[in-house]
């Protein structure tokens, strides 16, 4: 699928924005173990787009990648691909025996969460201070707890509607 939104959009230079978030793993298995070419963003090349590479950990270094791939793509230069370089701390699934990686290696990853990151530069930057943005995280989850309240509240869809807004 990727291949072909890549080819399309590179031929028709539309305006998009391709993020790929590598975590390091595809399911219970080491990325370098399942791909031939393990520079991803090298990959946009081939198709005549850039391809960024940027630290997925970083949320203002994303941030400044994405800026530069949307003005590119406002300026109808085409598509560009954001590879964003993550950890997955946790498992594939909940069953998942993690046999595939060390506590070890997962440790040095924790110290790089990128929302204890940010939330460190916005406080040397003066932006937000700790209570702001325990105040914040306060209301996202309270937020996300009102909106799961709501789905487990709300009716099943009706299955007349299962084939609405599908074009072929």
């Amino acid at each position: 699928m990727l291949h072909e939104v890549s080819n399309i959009a590179a031929i028709w230079k539309l305006p998009l924005l391709l993020v790929c978030e590598n975590n390091g793993f595809a399911m219970s298995a080491r990325v370098e173990n399942t791909v031939s070419q393990l520079d991803a963003a090298a990959r946009a090349n081939a198709y005549g787009f850039p391809g960024i590479e940027v630290d997925g950990m970083d949320a203002l270094g994303v941030n400044e990648a994405a800026r530069y791939a949307i003005e590119r793509a406002r300026r109808g230069e085409g598509p560009s691909l954001l590879l964003c370089r993550t950890y997955r701390y946790l498992g594939h699934h909940a069953g998942d025996p993690l046999n595939y990686r060390t506590k070890e290696e997962v440790d040095p990853w924790r110290e790089k969460d990128p929302i204890e990151r940010l939330g460190r530069v916005l406080a040397d930057r003066g932006v937000m201070t700790k209570a702001d943005q325990e105040r914040v995280e306060q209301e996202e989850k309270e937020a996300v707890e009102r909106a799961l309240e709501f789905a487990q509240q709300s009716q099943d869809p009706d299955p007349a509607t299962l084939m609405e807004d599908i074009y072929a």
